[in-house]
């Protein structure tokens, strides 16, 4: 080794650095969004058990954002505003769910989402070791977070005696999922020159 520190690939093609910024810009649109339907449902859901969950996936969701925000820092870059991303584009087709089962459905499905993009990248070839951390650490969340709000909306639908209510909620909310997906992987793949995961 010369003594010189080496530039991460990133930083060597500007290209690759305007595409993993528009990434990185997105997941974490997604993760401060999901911060905001996780805040209204800690207003909903009164029980203590919920409470500290919600607590903590509050913290995960904004640490989430904080940590793709930081890895847009270490490529030179600064965030990008992201109108339509996918929150904004699922909740537009959405509009306001109807109760708390259908809201906790909603954030299984927005999860799970996540929790595949995430994936996706991961397998993708040629992924800087530091977003692999990246991705590692928010995927390791995002299992739990669908685990643990899916088991909490079947809860309170067999207390309503519905317990088909949340496979109803999310079967619509997935057809829904599919739409907004197919739309943004046009948009993100015009703004990067590649599909979305």
């Amino acid at each position: 080794m010369n003594g010189k520190a080496q530039r991460s690939p990133e930083l060597l093609d500007p290209d690759l650095t305007r595409r993993e910024i528009i990434v990185y810009s997105y997941y974490r649109d997604a993760e401060l969004r999901g911060s905001n339907l996780l805040y209204r449902l800690l207003r909903l859901i009164s029980d203590g058990d919920a409470q500290i969950n919600l607590t903590h996936h509050l913290a995960d969701e904004t640490r989430h954002a904080w940590l793709w925000t930081e890895r847009i820092q270490e490529i030179g870059g600064a965030p990008l505003p992201i109108d339509d991303g996918y929150q904004v584009r699922i909740g537009k087709r959405v509009g306001v769910p109807r109760d708390i089962i259908d809201l906790l459905a909603l954030t299984v499905v927005v999860e799970q989402r996540s929790l595949r993009r995430y994936r996706q990248h991961l397998r993708r070839s040629g992924v800087p070791a530091r977003t692999q951390e990246v991705l590692r650490a928010v995927t390791q969340d995002e299992v739990w977070h669908v685990d643990w709000i899916r088991r909490k909306a079947r809860e309170l639908a067999a207390r309503d005696g519905g317990p088909g209510r949340v496979d109803d909620a999310l079967r619509r909310y997935r057809e829904v999922d599919r739409a907004v997906m197919a739309e943004l992987a046009e948009v993100e793949e015009a703004l990067t020159g590649g599909p979305a995961s």
